[in-house]
C-alpha cells in the first residue's frame, strides 16, 4: 500500500486528481470537502490529534485534542507542523515535533513518521475521508535530547550553566575558607600554651 501511495502520488495527472477529488467528496459525511482549483492544486481539511508527553509552552488544553486545519495539496509536513505551532500559539521550534501516519489495517494499527516533504492533503485524499482508515498525530521528535533544540536555545542553557558554575564554586570557596579559619583558629588555641 506504502508503495501504491508513492507511485500515484508521483503519476497522478489532473484528470486523475479531479476523479480522485470527486470520489472524496461524495465520501465526506462531516462537511469537510475538498476543492479543486482550475491549476491542479486542491484544498482541503486534515485533522491532527495532539499526543504530547508534556504539555507545550502554552495552554495545556491543546494536548491531547483534535484539530482541524485547512491546508493545500503543496503543504508539506513541516509547514504543517508549524502551522499547527502557530495556531496554538507554541513557542517551541517545530523541530521538536514530528508528524505521524497512523493507519487501521486488519485489527492492527501501524504509526510511521512522515518525512517533512510529503503532503498530508494527498495522504488523506488516497486515503479517503474516514479517519479509522488514516488519521494523523503530532507528538515530540523522537531524537537525541540535545538534537531538538536550536543553537540560541544551546547557547543560553550553556549560559545558565556557567552561571550556576561560577555559583557553585563560589559557594565552595567560601565553605572552605570558613573552615579553614576555623581549623587556623583552633590550630593557634592548640600551640598557645594554657
Amino acid at each position: 500500500d506504502v508503495e501504491k501511495e508513492k507511485e500515484t502520488h508521483n503519476y497522478l495527472s489532473k484528470e486523475e486528481i479531479k476523479e480522485k477529488v470527486q470520489k472524496y467528496n461524495l465520501a465526506v459525511t462531516d462537511k469537510l470537502k475538498m476543492t479543486l482549483n482550475s491549476n491542479g492544486i486542491y484544498t482541503g481539511f486534515i485533522k491532527v490529534q495532539m499526543e504530547l508527553c508534556r504539555p507545550p509552552q502554552t495552554s495545556p488544553s491543546s494536548n491531547g485534542c483534535m484539530n482541524t486545519l485547512h491546508i493545500s495539496s503543496t503543504n508539506t509536513v513541516g509547514e504543517v507542523i508549524e502551522a499547527l505551532l502557530k495556531k496554538f500559539l507554541v513557542t517551541e521550534s517545530p523541530a521538536k515535533f514530528a508528524l505521524y501516519k497512523r493507519c487501521h489495517r486488519e485489527d492492527q494499527v501501524y504509526a510511521c513518521k512522515l518525512a517533512d516533504q510529503e503532503h498530508p492533503l494527498y495522504l488523506r485524499l488516497v486515503a479517503g475521508p474516514r479517519t479509522d482508515t488514516l488519521s494523523f498525530v503530532l507528538r515530540e521528535h523522537e531524537i537525541g535530547e540535545w538534537e531538538a533544540f536550536s543553537l540560541p536555545e544551546l547557547q543560553n542553557f550553556l549560559r545558565i550553566l556557567d552561571k550556576e558554575e561560577d555559583e557553585q564554586l563560589r559557594s565552595l570557596k567560601r565553605r572552605y575558607a570558613a573552615y579553614r579559619r576555623e581549623l587556623e583558629a583552633a590550630l593557634g588555641e592548640a600551640r598557645t600554651p594554657g
